[in-house]
C-alpha cells in the first residue's frame, strides 16, 4: 500500500508540470562571472547545557578555550576543566556574488567534538576564510538547531541532527569578492543542466530578442553547457542581463531514474521508457528471535544460576506475482509497478534489473 502511494504521488508530482515546459532563462542557466565562494572556519559554541564536549575526549576543545580566554585578557589556570557547556565547531558559509561588505549571510555549524546538542547555544565569534587563506565574514549568534536529543539512565531518544544547526544572518561580510563585469565585452551564459537542445534553443531565443532590440544576433552556443552573448554598445552590462533573463526557452534534458539506496526514493523522469519485459519479484523475510533462558541449579546441589542462550529463526518467502511490463509513458510505467505490489526497496531492485536487462530508456543515476 505504501508503494502504491508512493508511486501515485510521485507520479502525480511528475504529470503536474508537462514535458518541455518553459522556463525563464535565469531559472535554467547562471552568469559563469556570478559564482558563490566557499567560506569555513573553526570556531566555538558556549553556552550549552550540559551537552558539549568532553574535554578529556576533546582536547583541542580545552585548547581554543583557554587560548579565546587568553585573547580577552583572562588568564586561565592550570589544571584541566571539567566544563560540558562547550563544544568545537566547523563553520561553513556560501559567499553570494556582488555582496557587499556590511552584509550578511547565513551559515552552518556543525560538531567537531562528541558533543550530543548544539541546542541553546551561542557561536562566539569566527572568522571565516576561502581557499585563498583571507578572511571575508565573521560570524557568530544563537544558532538554531532543528532536531533534539534526550538521555536517561537506560536510554536515549534522539529526533534530526540536533549536533548540526544554523546562524541565520550570523555572518558579516568584511570583504567583498572583486568581480567587476562593467568593462566585460561578453558575458557567459552556463545552463544548470548540460543539454545540446537547450543550449541551442536558449541561444536562438537571445537571437530572436537581440535581432529585433539591437539588429544584431549576439548569442552563441560553444558547448552542452555554455552560450556566450556579446554585450551590445550603448548598455550597461546589468541592464543587458535583465532584459535576456526573463526570456523564455522549453528546456530539455535526457532521460533519466533518479534511486536513493539510503532513504528508498525514487524519481522517474516523464521522458523515462520501458521495453516490453516480464518481471517477477519475490520478497525473503527472515527473523531471528533470541530469548535467554535462566537456568536454576537443582537443591542443595551447590551449582549456580547460568543463563542458556536461545535462538528461533523463521523464514518466511510468499509466492511472487509476474508481472508484464511495457512503460510507453509514464503513468503506464507506474501502473505496472503498482501492480506488482512492492515496497520501494524493492522497486529500486526492479529498475537496477531492467537497465541490466536493456529495458530501461534512460540513465539510472544512484546516490
Amino acid at each position: 500500500m505504501m508503494a502504491r502511494l508512493f508511486l501515485s504521488v510521485l507520479m502525480a508530482l511528475t504529470l503536474a508540470l508537462p514535458a518541455g515546459a518553459a522556463s525563464r532563462i535565469k531559472d535554467i542557466a547562471m552568469l559563469q562571472a556570478a559564482r558563490d565562494n566557499q567560506l569555513v572556519g573553526y570556531g566555538l559554541v558556549i553556552g550549552l547545557q550540559g551537552s558539549g564536549d568532553s574535554l578529556r575526549n576533546s582536547p583541542f576543545t580545552e585548547q581554543s578555550m583557554r587560548a579565546m580566554l587568553e585573547n580577552l585578557g583572562i588568564a586561565s589556570e592550570g589544571g584541566r576543566a571539567r566544563a560540558k557547556n562547550v563544544a568545537a565547531v566547523i563553520v561553513t558559509a556560501n559567499l553570494p556574488p556582488f555582496v557587499q561588505s556590511g552584509a550578511r549571510i547565513d551559515v552552518s555549524v556543525s560538531s567537531l567534538g562528541d558533543a550530543t546538542s548544539l541546542a541553546g547555544g551561542t557561536l562566539v565569534m569566527t572568522p571565516l576564510r576561502a581557499a585563498d587563506g583571507e578572511i571575508y565574514a565573521v560570524a557568530q549568534g544563537s544558532v538554531i538547531v532543528s532536531g533534539f536529543s534526550a538521555q536517561g539512565q537506560a536510554e536515549t531518544f534522539t529526533q534530526g541532527v540536533p549536533t548540526s544547526g544554523r546562524v541565520p544572518n550570523g555572518a558579516i561580510i568584511e570583504r567583498k569578492v572583486e568581480a567587476s563585469m562593467s568593462d566585460s565585452a561578453s558575458l557567459v551564459l552556463q545552463l544548470r543542466n548540460a543539454d545540446f537542445s537547450t543550449a541551442v534553443r536558449v541561444a536562438d531565443a537571445i537571437n530572436t530578442y537581440t535581432g529585433s532590440r539591437f539588429g544584431a544576433r549576439l548569442a552563441q552556443e560553444e558547448d552542452a553547457r555554455t552560450i556566450r552573448i556579446r554585450r551590445p554598445k550603448g548598455i550597461s552590462y546589468a541592464r543587458f542581463y535583465a532584459e535576456i533573463e526573463n526570456l523564455m526557452v522549453e528546456s530539455d534534458g535526457p532521460a533519466r531514474v533518479v534511486v536513493d539506496e539510503r532513504t528508498g526514493t525514487v524519481v522517474i523522469g516523464n521522458d523515462v521508457r520501458i521495453s516490453r519485459v516480464a518481471i517477477s519479484h519475490g520478497t525473503l523475510t527472515v527473523r531471528i528471535t533470541e530469548t535467554p533462558r535462566v537456568v536454576q541449579p537443582e537443591p542443595f546441589s551447590r551449582g549456580e544460576t547460568a543463563i542458556e542462550p536461545f535462538t528461533e529463526i523463521e523464514a518466511d518467502q510468499p509466492d511472487a506475482n509476474v508481472a508484464l511490463l511495457d512503460g510507453p509513458n509514464l503513468q503506464t510505467l507506474v501502473s505496472g509497478l503498482n501492480r506488482l505490489g512492492v515496497k520501494p526497496d524493492g522497486i529500486i531492485a526492479i529498475l537496477q534489473g531492467i537497465k541490466s536487462a536493456g529495458a530501461l530508456q534512460a540513465e539510472l543515476v544512484l546516490q
